[in-house]
């Protein structure tokens, strides 16, 4: 089964991306993560991305489409995966949808601005493991400032600050909000209200894949 994550920055995607890969046994491609661990190691291409990442940019289109294909042409992605953070342009979804791989449902993550700066101004990420917490919903660490998994400290990234919040809610409105009408033509997205409770989200999501757990 082959999964989009769709919906704008803070609305839950990576939440329901690490339920949906643990019961399908499939790999989430984050592309945030992809160019993190870039960063992180100092590569060129982390090198090239650190610009645009800091001030709520997107990542060129031609950096971003090489490294989810070469990704996706790994062993662990033959079963399926869940892309999470890309496509974010029409340019992406149309590459993407150029290559030999076939998309099966795009869940959209419904979510108003004024809950996204909440999330994200209270989104924590575990330095040594990458679990994410929030201290404003119902994912609260159990220790404030140490994660349930690895007890590594917990810190907020650069792009959860206010002021990147809010020129990554513009890009998005501007460069991937269009992708609603782009998958909707196709007849594979489908919307679900990401203001509710994370079970029911959840519960929704699952529907949606006609996943029982």
């Amino acid at each position: 089964m082959n999964i989009i994550l769709l919906g704008a920055p803070g609305a839950g995607k990576g939440t329901q991306a690490e339920i949906i890969s643990e019961l399908l046994k499939i790999p989430t491609i984050s592309t945030g993560d992809i160019i993190r661990e870039a960063l992180k190691n100092g590569t060129e291409m982390g090198l090239k991305a650190k610009s645009f990442i800091d001030k709520g940019h997107l990542v060129p289109d031609e950096v971003v489409i090489g490294i989810v294909t070469q990704r996706l042409n790994q062993d662990d992605c033959k079963s399926g995966f869940i892309l999470d953070g890309f496509p974010r342009t029409v340019a992406q979804a149309e590459a993407l949808d150029n290559s030999d791989v076939k998309i099966d449902y795009v869940i959209d993550i419904e979510v108003d601005d004024e809950l996204i700066y909440k999330r994200m101004s209270g989104r924590r990420i575990c330095e040594k493991c990458n679990k994410t917490f929030n201290i404003n919903t119902d994912k609260k660490p159990k220790v404030e400032g140490k994660c349930d998994f690895c007890a590594g400290a917990l810190i907020q990234r650069m792009d959860d600050n206010a002021d990147t919040v809010k020129e990554r809610l513009k890009v998005y409105y501007n460069q991937t909000h269009v992708l609603k009408e782009y998958y909707d033509k196709r007849g594979i997205r489908v919307a679900i209200d990401g203001t509710k409770p994370l079970k029911e989200i959840t519960a929704d999501v699952l529907k949606v894949l006609r996943v029982e757990i």
